[in-house]
């Protein structure tokens, strides 16, 4: 790692920049960026990057070759008009490692709003916590992945090796935004992203896979419910059949490296249902859409696969069809193994930070770092502040772990590429 002298430099730009970096974070929070819908949040992206005298990259999503990768995951709305945003750091000569600095925009719906303390866009400040939807998860490390970057120059030096920003789309829903970026190229010899993880290190997290089983069955009137077969109560058929499979999986959670000790690492969540046209017609249809985990080293295909099936026998002879559709993430697992370079710097970055040794855990939530570690062989590193109620009412960022997740990742960013004084 870097020495004292510089290192302080450093840190002390972080402090100087803070109150500014909680301003930009507070100005993205207040700019609504969920799906199809992030493209002003983009453009807010795009003028810090150009800010930062940084090569902008931006383009729309739309591939041939990302449609046919197999990380890829059938997606619901138009990419013809969502965007990704990189901007690039090359050093005049390049001697140092290379990095990706990688963040989502994209947040989920906020729900009810009646159920918020106040507006999920009004990004309040409070006891210590920034309150708002997208605080937390992940506008607060996006934005400090530009502020660590900036606190470099401001320290008075430049960094020795080539930096990736990246803004992309997607993460909440396939992870394709993260895929398009390396498929355009984008390579380094490590990433970061700073997602919500109370300040420690992600070993491994689950895969994910979103589809839709739409039930058909046979609309009768009411009177005659005997004669007609009722779709929405045929659903609870499939999902009954779907919780088996999740216990199954469940009970195989030894034989799963990192996951043996997670007391439930295998979720299938029912995320929505409608059915049915008329409350006196007995339902002819329902659609349940499910997202279901899997773990490292189960392809999506060989879930698919596996998820097909038991609804197939739960269905046989049934007087219902079902049919089922991937709409959404079609997404591996993967286990960042210990030992690499990389993870040791962030050890050292986070302890001269936090005082304290950097942790690691197992995630049985998603996360853009299976692209990365699984079609780019890199080192990913996810790796950001602590937050409360994410996908959730209040969601909130804690302001301290934010300073002080900057403070390391800008620490990282001189180690790793390494400085020269500025000219």
């Amino acid at each position: 790692m870097i020495n004292n002298e510089l290192s302080g430099r450093i840190l002390a730009a972080v402090d100087t920049q803070f109150d500014e970096q909680l301003n930009a974070t507070a100005e993205l929070v207040a700019c609504p960026s969920l799906r199809a819908g992030e493209e002003a949040a983009q453009d807010l992206i795009e003028q810090r990057l150009r800010a930062l005298d940084l090569e902008v990259d931006r383009w729309t999503l739309a591939s041939p070759d990302l449609e046919k990768h197999p990380g890829y995951g059938p997606p619901t709305v138009d990419y013809n008009v969502m965007t990704n945003v990189v901007g690039t750091y090359r050093p005049a000569q390049e001697r140092g490692n290379s990095l990706i600095l990688n963040g989502h925009i994209d947040v989920v719906p906020e729900g009810p709003r009646a159920q918020w303390s106040r507006s999920p866009w009004d990004a309040e400040v409070r006891d210590g916590w920034m309150y708002g939807r997208g605080a937390g998860d992940m506008k607060a490390g996006l934005i400090a992945n530009l502020f660590a970057f900036d606190a470099i120059s401001k320290a008075g030096l430049e960094l020795t090796g080539r930096v990736h920003l990246q803004s992309v789309v997607e993460e909440e829903c396939t992870g394709n935004g993260s895929l398009a970026a390396l498929l355009r190229g984008y390579v380094a010899d490590a990433v970061i992203i700073p997602e919500p993880e109370d300040d420690a290190l992600v070993r491994a997290n689950v895969g994910v896979l979103w589809f839709t089983a739409r039930v058909t069955g046979n609309p009768t009137h009411p009177r005659e419910m005997a004669n007609g077969f009722n779709a929405i109560d045929a659903a609870y058929d499939v999902v009954a059949a779907l919780r088996e499979l999740e216990e199954s999986w469940n009970r195989d959670k030894g034989n799963h490296r990192y996951f043996e000790d997670l007391e439930h690492p295998i979720n299938f969540n029912i995320g929505c249902i409608q059915g049915g046209d008329w409350p006196s017609s007995v339902p002819a249809w329902c659609e349940v859409r499910v997202r279901v985990a899997t773990y490292p080293g189960t392809t999506a295909d060989e879930a698919w696969g596996e998820i097909v099936r038991r609804v197939e026998q739960a269905s046989q002879g049934a007087p219902f069809d079902v049919e089922l559709t991937p709409d959404g993430f079609y997404a591996d697992g993967y286990v960042l193994e210990p030992g690499s370079d990389a993870e040791a710097l962030l050890e050292q970055t986070h302890e001269a930070t936090f005082a304290s040794p950097l942790t690691s855990f197992t995630t049985p939530g998603y996360l853009d770092g299976r692209v990365f570690v699984n079609y780019g062989n890199i080192p990913t590193l996810v790796y950001g502040p602590v937050s409360e109620n994410i996908h959730a009412f209040d969601e909130r960022v804690s302001v301290e772990s934010i300073r002080k997740c900057t403070k390391s990742i800008a620490l990282f960013l001189a180690s790793w590429c390494g400085v020269s004084e500025r000219r």
